[in-house]
């Protein structure tokens, strides 16, 4: 008779999806993985068969938890008293910099992977395209009739601010591309 697992799957997952987040896919070995999540080798191979099946579950888990909440509140339906699409827009850049300035290097995981592992794995990609087109949809009705023509341009914009934010970039280039999102609203 097999053992029960010693340990909750869903906490296991948020910390590796969090050791990713902070190494990148190629650069967590496994032992940083077995480091952050507190568990065997075994358990691990257990539990997620490889460590690109983890880096997949954890895509999903950061789809489900950061991407999905993004997501929510820019395609919110406007109020009379709440933030316009734009705002909603330009706060959600401004907290990707705010982060940024209090020490969050981590950027983005989808936006990560994006330039990372799924330039060579197809299935990775997919996962990555998924999140990257829940931005798109999100952007797009954040900003009604006029979306279709900003979204994919939002969505460019979004992947290299967060991935400039892994980087070693002056303050300066990072709120400048938040700035630069002033422009687009007053064109």
């Amino acid at each position: 008779m097999a053992r029960p697992r010693e340990f909750d799957t869903e906490d296991a997952l948020e910390k590796a999806m969090n050791v990713f987040w902070e190494r990148g896919y190629e650069e967590a070995s496994l032992p940083d993985l077995l480091d952050g999540m507190g568990l065997s080798r075994g358990s691990l191979y257990k539990a997620f068969t490889d460590k690109k099946t983890l880096f997949l579950q954890s895509l999903e888990n950061y789809d489900q938890h950061i991407v999905c909440d993004a997501a929510a509140s820019l395609s919110a339906p406007p109020t009379r008293t709440g933030p316009n699409g734009w705002d909603r827009i330009i706060g959600l850049f401004e907290n990707v910099a705010n982060a940024w300035d209090a020490g969050d290097r981590r950027g983005c995981l989808l936006c990560s992977a994006a330039v990372g592992p799924a330039s060579y794995d197809a299935e990775i990609a997919d996962a990555v395209s998924q999140g990257l087109m829940k931005l798109r949809h999100a952007f797009a009705a954040a900003l009604g009739e006029h979306g279709e023509t900003y979204a994919d341009m939002l969505v460019m914009q979004y992947i290299g601010l967060r991935v400039l934010c892994r980087s070693h970039v002056a303050p300066n280039v990072v709120h400048n591309g938040v700035k630069s999102l002033y422009v687009l609203r007053d064109l």
